[in-house]
């Protein structure tokens, strides 16, 4: 959507397509990053976009066995937004179809899902997809493959994944907030435990992670030793656990950490996602993905509206983009092993690290983590005119 955004403020004709017919889904990425929000300001939508309803979070912090600490800061970072903002995906979606229909040459086709692709003489010319009123097929100088970890597109491309692995899942689940529940979102960690609470108002949004595969045995202990589970870790929900009524109030993410050896063919290219699927570890998934976007808009734009793209341009995009994306998942995955992976297997109590214990001694290292996950590796900037 981003991508198509961009094209079109330049005047090329685009069309995304989506499959459902509207986007509103539980547990997508909500976590709009200082990076992400700097392109809404070079944008000159930053304010309009922060009238949307969405939490702000300047400070992150953890709880480590009984022990509280701080281990993020933004207040500090070079952006115009010094914060995470909360802000439900569909809101998000919306905001950017509101503002591409502003351009003549954006299309959205909602309830059209793309099921294979138009390739003729190896070259990928369009896509197909079924919508309620029969089997479309739509042709274009470059089909974009945004459609996410179990992408379509790239399993009809015959584009090669490399796994990288994850040792866990995650249980997304949310429970109503009272004013007199912590404010800050939190991080709880605890013997064989990870659990994640993020402040949404009204409600927390919590992430149980589990050991990869755990769910079925979770779910044969019933749903009433969950509650009882997370009590102990939160004792202050014991009030209003019981509104996870059932299994169904639970959504499991199967964790994912790949990227495409080649994110492209002649015709096609795949991003975020359907091109590198990213761990939860610190929400950049949604923020990676538009930085593709916005590399793809700046390398391929003005070739794209005359016609002429090549393998090279395509090929360009993914070089451009593949240091941040290696650089984050390398840190994704040594958290996970290092960190993540010992807290589930761990029978004895937990020790605050020591790089966590200076943090509470020297505050400006917060600065740090709050760097890599509000900024990230090489940000990306708006580049592309907007034409009438």
């Amino acid at each position: 959507m981003m991508l198509g955004f961009l094209l079109a403020r330049m005047g090329g004709k685009i069309i995304v397509l989506e499959k459902h017919a509207d986007f509103l889904r539980d547990f997508r990425g909500d976590t709009i990053h200082p990076s992400t929000l700097e392109l809404m300001y070079e944008l000159g939508l930053l304010q309009e976009f922060l009238q949307r309803p969405h939490q702000e979070v300047t400070e992150l912090a953890a709880t480590i066995g009984q022990k509280t600490v701080k281990v993020g800061d933004f207040t500090h970072l070079p952006t115009h937004c010094k914060m995470l903002a909360f802000m439900p995906q569909w809101d998000f979606l919306n905001f950017l179809v509101e503002h591409g229909q502003h351009y003549p040459s954006f299309q959205v086709c909602m309830k059209t899902e793309v099921t294979g692709l138009i390739e003729e003489h190896g070259e990928i010319v369009g896509a197909r997809a079924n919508t309620p009123d029969g089997p479309l097929e739509i042709r274009a100088a470059l089909t974009v493959g945004a459609d996410g970890r179990r992408s379509v597109v790239r399993e009809r491309a015959g584009l090669k994944v490399t796994d990288l692995g994850a040792p866990m899942d995650v249980l997304w689940l949310r429970i109503s907030r009272r004013e007199t529940d912590p404010s800050l979102s939190l991080g709880h960690a605890e013997p064989g435990v990870f659990f994640v609470m993020i402040n949404r108002q009204d409600y927390w949004q919590c992430g149980y992670v589990i050991a990869k595969g755990a769910f079925d045995d979770i779910q044969k202990r019933g749903i009433a030793q969950f509650r009882e589970d997370i009590v102990r870790l939160a004792p202050f929900f014991r009030d209003r656990v019981s509104e996870l009524r059932d299994w169904n109030d639970v959504s499991l993410l199967t964790v994912k950490v790949d990227r495409l050896e080649k994110w492209w063919r002649p015709g096609l290219l795949c991003i975020g996602d359907a091109a590198h699927a990213m761990s939860p570890i610190g929400g950049v998934g949604i923020n990676l993905a538009i930085q593709d976007a916005v590399a793809a808009a700046n390398v391929l734009g003005e070739k794209l509206i005359r016609g002429e793209i090549t393998a090279s341009d395509l090929q360009a995009v993914q070089r451009r983009r593949t240091f941040p994306t290696r650089a984050t998942q390398k840190l994704q995955v040594l958290v996970q092993n290092r960190v993540v992976r010992r807290v589930l297997t761990s029978q004895h109590p937990l020790a605050v690290p020591w790089p966590v214990k200076l943090m509470q001694h020297f505050p400006s290292l917060r600065r740090l983590p709050a760097r890599v996950i509000g900024i990230g590796f090489r940000p990306e900037h708006i580049h592309t005119p907007e034409r009438p």
